[in-house]
């Protein structure tokens, strides 16, 4: 594993869309921590929000690790609370609600991207855009085995319907991707409002060479444009390359519009 410490420079912008009356997402940006979390909330009558905001406010209080291992356990053990949390409301409130995520967890030179859901982890390296997660889906599953054609997932009927997300079981279930960070790699972390309307080919040609605050905007201004039919969260994370950077040299922001 390496021991480098790469520079950091990571941003992200939430928006209700054109269609929504209220922003069930949330998300999370602490290069202290090396933690960028994107939560896409599911229940109705704010139920969602309950949800996403319960998933950010636990991964929150990770705080520093000592280590990757230690760093996975940590957010393990945090959403795991979350997901205790969630289904404590939910038989509170008489309804099933929960939320989808997608993180990325960064130190030491190497990278995981851990998910629930359809909210998607890409990362753009050497020109080319990765999809680092796998849908959690009903549509993917079929295309999983053989069933439907990539053509006919764009309009299946039941193309949304989640399989796995936070808090709508008692035992949760998520997948992770891991690997080692390369200087210029930029991972993009969004909730199916991004997807939804804009194309992989789309994003890594906003992210390729702009900030990460001015693709976030960017991509943001195409949903909206489209016609922005969900909520829409995007998070962005680029790794540099100087040889003394370190996590917490990181340059953030975030911006929440129309929330």
């Amino acid at each position: 594993m390496s021991t480098v410490a790469l520079p950091i420079e990571s941003f992200g912008v939430s928006h209700r869309g054109c269609v929504r009356d209220q922003n069930e997402d949330n998300y999370l940006i602490d290069p202290q921590t090396g933690l960028w979390v994107v939560a896409d909330g599911m229940g109705g009558h704010e139920a969602g929000e309950v949800a996403s905001a319960s998933i950010v406010d636990h991964l929150a209080t990770i705080g520093i690790a000592s280590s990757a291992p230690d760093l996975r356990a940590r957010f393990e053990d945090r959403l795991s609370r979350a997901n205790s949390e969630i289904r404590n409301i939910s038989r509170s409130r008489g309804v099933t609600i929960g939320s989808t995520f997608a993180a990325l967890l960064a130190m030491d030179g190497r990278f995981a991207g851990l998910w629930a859901g359809d909210s998607r982890i890409y990362l753009v390296r050497n020109g080319m855009i990765f999809q680092v997660s796998k849908d959690h889906t009903e549509v993917q599953e079929l295309l999983d085995r053989g069933m439907i054609s990539a053509e006919e997932a764009l309009t299946w009927p039941r193309r949304h319907v989640i399989t796995h997300a936070v808090g709508v079981s008692d035992e949760l279930e998520i997948d992770f991707q891991q690997g080692e960070l390369i200087p210029g790699d930029v991972f993009v972390l969004s909730t199916d409002g991004l997807t939804a309307h804009v194309s992989d080919a789309e994003i890594e040609a906003t992210v390729r060479s702009a900030t990460p605050q001015a693709a976030c905007q960017s991509l943001l201004e195409m949903v909206l444009a489209r016609g922005g039919t969900d909520n829409v969260t995007i998070v962005l994370v680029k790794i540099g390359g100087g040889r003394d950077g370190a996590l917490h040299q990181d340059r953030s922001g975030a911006e929440s519009l129309a929330r």
